[in-house]
């Protein structure tokens, strides 16, 4: 699982468990997305009919739901939503934009029988969904794609219907509402191999592919594939290994993955990579559980949180464990706050005006609120 860190200084290697008294059931093939308030994680899978919530849950064995960790009270809420909610609830794409979760693709069940090609809207603060309308020919129904906004824009590659991989990339102009499929200048040979369950970063000029892989293997990282905006073609990039450990065995800014499968085993690490030197850096940190179909999503200060994914494959069993490690060394800001918030977890219970007749900022009671 890939995140995004916009800061240039190192890593803290300290992880934190989170737990609520609600939490959601255990689940893999989720999305998750942060702000600096709360995290939210969206749809997911559980074969296991108990952990999924028995006869509870009316679209067993997936997860038509949208809930929400509150970061300065560490606590879970199931967000009651109006709207039309997706039911393409596995290997879907998802990123926040404002107060707009952005869903796109993903499958039901029967695993590439039900896919999809909508992009639903779910507007965080007023808690409904939209179906987004959109002209011109939209990207096939497909699941495991990645996507990225950059400049009002929203680009989709790669995904599978469930039998056939692609290495497509299409943009949709989030102003206009119009989907554009873009042809790269290279020759097909030269094309990135197509792929899902991978993940998109960007440094502005280029969007950068990493991990992924079809249903009998998984790509190494030694390489990868960046289009490039300005010019339309598609680079391969040579990326350098770290002295006397090598590179990742799994699937301006820093990229950081942790975790996924290698085809072998469940992985617990945690990676750097370089997006100027193309430098890959082992971390100190490692996730307390391997796993993989997991999602991890980092707040605006540099917080990485990871939830769920497949934890044991002969059991076949998916884990609901919350956990964050710093990618960043936290300003004192951020320092501060945590400290406050510990020594006085009563801070939430009280209004706003008595907040802010306390000195906080409106920024910080809105964290709370």
């Amino acid at each position: 699982m890939l995140a995004i860190a916009d800061s240039c200084q190192l890593p803290r290697s300290t992880l934190f468990f989170c737990t609520g008294h609600c939490i959601p059931p255990a689940r893999s093939g989720h999305r998750c997305v942060a702000d600096n308030t709360n995290l939210y994680v969206f749809g997911g899978y559980n074969p296991d009919f108990e952990e999924a919530g028995g006869s509870e849950n009316e679209d067993y064995p997936l997860f038509r739901e949208l809930w929400r960790f509150h970061f300065a009270t560490a606590s879970w809420q199931q967000v009651r939503t109006e709207g039309y909610m997706p039911t393409e609830l596995a290997s879907m794409s998802a990123v926040l934009h404002g107060n707009n979760l952005l869903v796109f693709g993903g499958t039901g069940i029967p695993f590439g029988e039900n896919n999809g090609n909508d992009v639903h809207v779910c507007n965080v603060q007023y808690k409904r969904w939209n179906l987004l309308n959109c002209r011109g020919k939209k990207p096939n129904k497909i699941y495991g794609q990645a996507m990225v906004i950059i400049n009002g824009y929203l680009y989709v590659f790669g995904g599978t219907t469930g039998y056939l991989y692609s290495t497509d990339l299409h943009r949709l102009d989030l102003t206009t509402r119009e989907w554009t499929h873009l042809k790269p200048n290279n020759a097909p040979t030269d094309l990135p191999e197509e792929r899902y369950r991978h993940e998109l970063a960007h440094d502005g000029q280029r969007i950068y592919i990493l991990g992924g892989g079809t249903s009998w293997t998984s790509y190494p990282l030694d390489k990868i594939h960046a289009y490039n905006l300005e010019t339309n073609y598609w680079e391969e990039i040579a990326t350098k290994p770290q002295e006397k450990i090598g590179y990742p065995s799994e699937k301006l800014h820093k990229v950081f993955i942790c975790g996924g499968y290698n085809g072998e085993q469940i992985l617990s690490d945690l990676w750097k990579l370089n997006l100027q030197t193309h430098q890959w850096t082992k971390l100190p940190a490692v996730m307390p559980e391997p796993a993989y179909f997991h999602c991890a999503a980092v707040t605006p200060a540099g917080c990485m949180y990871v939830h769920g994914g497949v934890v044991n494959m002969s059991g076949n069993r998916r884990t609901g464990s919350l956990y964050k490690v710093w990618l960043v060394v936290p300003s004192l800001l951020e320092l501060t706050w945590e400290k406050l918030l510990k020594t006085f977890p009563h801070l939430a219970h009280l209004s706003s005006l008595q907040l802010l007749g306390l000195g906080l900022t409106h920024a910080f009671v809105q964290r709370l609120k």
